[in-house]
């Protein structure tokens, strides 16, 4: 499958190409923070169905979501509270991942069969990612390396023979980093889930009543 190079061309045109295989329902490839991921329309069954078959992934695992901004979370979930704002406002874009419960009109299922009645997302850094969330809408996200492997910080030209995606956008070796860190949020509280990137004394600046899970 084609291989584009970020580093070269205008990332208009990169834009351009990305969003006509995700508005075909084609899985593509591309650069995060400290990794190489899939990205499908997160609306798109078929498409999130076929990145967790790329991934190995077992029944029932769910993809996270990719957004552009806070504004688009807030379209997508059913209650963001002003404590969640505050936190988004600070971290985000960045790593950190926030556990939502969707909005009820949302029409998606991202590999939990709509069962779970919850979804995780964040804004993320990475440049071409974030200016093609803008074009695109909501992503569903996962590791392109195989499920339980750490992540992929480099393009495997071998590898890339064997994977059935639309298109893989390269953007050299990535950084290693810390993971992101994960919150669940409802009306009323905010627990963390998982203290990674974002330390729960920096969180507590902005939430003191932020609970420990």
């Amino acid at each position: 499958m084609p291989r584009i190079d970020l580093k070269q061309g205008e990332q208009k045109k990169h834009i351009a190409r990305a969003l006509k295989e995700i508005r075909a329902g084609y899985v593509i490839v591309a650069p995060l923070e400290h990794g190489y991921v899939y990205l499908a329309d997160a609306f798109s069954p078929f498409a999130v169905r076929a990145m967790h078959v790329l991934r190995g992934d077992e029944t029932g695992v769910v993809a996270q979501v990719l957004a552009h901004s806070l504004d688009t979370v807030k379209g997508i979930s059913r209650a963001v509270s002003p404590v969640t704002q505050d936190l988004c406002n600070q971290f985000w874009p960045g790593l950190l991942s926030v556990t939502l419960k969707p909005s009820s009109v949302l029409n998606w299922d991202l590999g939990d069969d709509k069962e779970l009645d919850l979804f995780n997302v964040r804004v993320p850094k990475s440049k071409f990612v974030r200016a093609l969330l803008k074009e695109s809408g909501p992503l569903a996200v996962a590791s392109a390396a195989p499920a339980g492997d750490s992540p992929m910080l480099t393009i495997n030209r071998a590898q890339v023979k064997d994977w059935n995606v639309a298109v893989v956008f390269d953007n050299g070796a990535l950084k290693s980093g810390p993971r992101s860190t994960i919150i669940e949020a409802d009306e009323l509280t905010v627990r963390v889930v998982r203290e990674g990137a974002i330390s729960l004394a920096e969180m507590k600046k902005i939430a003191p009543a932020i609970l420990k899970q």
